[in-house]
């Protein structure tokens, strides 16, 4: 064998050394490479049935069975389950190829098909403004502080609750969609901020401030194609800075004391002027019902004269004596009377004094002359 350093053609007359002048130090014999190749036949013979005999055909056998069952564990690596709360995207060489629902489902196995698990049903937080620390909170003044539409300074917290809507959208048409959708919230926030003033957006105007950042920002999300459904926008702090917030609270307290005022001016207005109101209306309707009486009054005085008139008219000689009658009838009530039939009759009647009655009269009298001394 040429390899044998045993009298090779390499062999120099240094002790067997190579070609190169290479060899073991101190002249130390070398492996003999034929002997190892040797053996390594031998020992590949044995294990895949280099020999003719029963023994090399069952060697065969345990190779091929080997073969197979390494190949079913291959296959069998390509079942895996989705859970409830979660979407499987499977690629295929690293290209999104289809997503699968809930269950056991199968794939091509490693490296041909590989599957991505995202959790879509579970709700995730982004904080802004502060980071929750197990000792309490933590504030950030870079993301809280914003400007608000009548130009002062507000510490704003707030919450943006979000889950995955489309795993396929949400894995591969954005980067970083948690740190998108944080600077799209922090973003918006601040535009909507910078129209509101400031004591809107500390007292009623919360509310509306949730629901229109919650609504700009789902349609940011739509427009990135992000694969991410808003479930909340939360405010959680609305405040002027740290530094201002006892004046901020003095403004607030004397704008209160304005407004409580003005209610009451408004009440006392309220109750006065329809009092007025209503006095006023009855003086009319009592004027107007005194001149409809007065005015009926007329009219029917008018009406009994000229029909007195009419009558007097058509018969004065008896109207003449009625008028006169009456007014005898008036003048004569609650008076004594002595009434004398005829001139001839008062021949026969005695003159008669009254004397109780000018006595009663004289004392009458007296009395009122008394009185008014």
């Amino acid at each position: 064998m040429p390899w044998n350093t045993q009298g090779g053609p390499w062999q120099s007359g240094g002790g067997g050394r190579g070609p190169w002048g290479g060899g073991p130090p101190g002249g130390a014999p070398q492996p003999d490479l034929e002997e190892v190749l040797r053996r390594t036949q031998e020992k590949l013979k044995g294990i895949f049935g280099g020999g003719g005999g029963k023994g090399g055909r069952t060697n065969r056998r345990i190779a091929l069975l080997v073969g197979l069952a390494v190949v079913a564990l291959w296959l069998a690596s390509g079942f895996y389950r989705v859970l409830p709360e979660e979407q499987g995207v499977v690629l295929r060489f690293g290209r999104l190829d289809r997503v699968t629902g809930p269950g056991l489902h199968y794939r091509l196995p490693s490296p041909i098909e590989e599957v991505i698990k995202p959790q879509v049903a579970r709700v995730n937080r982004i904080e802004i403004g502060y980071r929750s620390t197990p000792t309490g909170k933590r504030e950030l003044d870079e993301e809280a502080l914003m400007l608000t539409g009548d130009e002062n300074i507000i510490d704003i917290n707030f919450v943006v609750l979000w889950r995955i809507s489309n795993a396929a959208d949400f894995l591969f048409n954005i980067r970083d969609p948690a740190q998108t959708l944080k600077a799209a919230a922090e973003s918006v926030m601040r535009e909507i901020i910078g129209r509101t003033p400031i004591l809107e957006a500390t007292t009623e105007g919360r509310r509306a401030i949730e629901q229109k950042a919650q609504e700009q920002l789902q349609n940011l999300m739509n427009e990135y194609g992000a694969g991410i459904l808003l479930s909340a926008v939360q405010l959680q702090k609305a405040d002027p800075p740290a530094s201002v917030i006892d004046a901020f609270k003095d403004v607030q307290a004397a704008q209160a004391d304005r407004e409580r005022l003005q209610n009451e001016a408004e009440a006392y207005a309220n109750d006065v002027i329809p009092r007025a109101r209503g006095e006023a209306e009855r003086i009319i309707q009592e004027a107007e019902a005194y001149k409809q009486e007065v005015v009926a009054r007329a009219t029917g005085e008018a009406s009994r004269f000229k029909a007195v008139l009419a009558a007097y008219q058509e018969s004065k000689d008896v109207t003449l004596q009625r008028i006169y009658l009456e007014t005898m009838q008036e003048i004569l009530k609650g008076t004594n009377k002595v009434i004398i039939d005829s001139a001839d009759g008062a021949q026969d009647v005695i003159p008669y004094l009254p004397l109780p009655a000018l006595e009663d009269r004289a004392r009458r009298g007296a009395e009122q002359t008394g009185g008014v001394q």
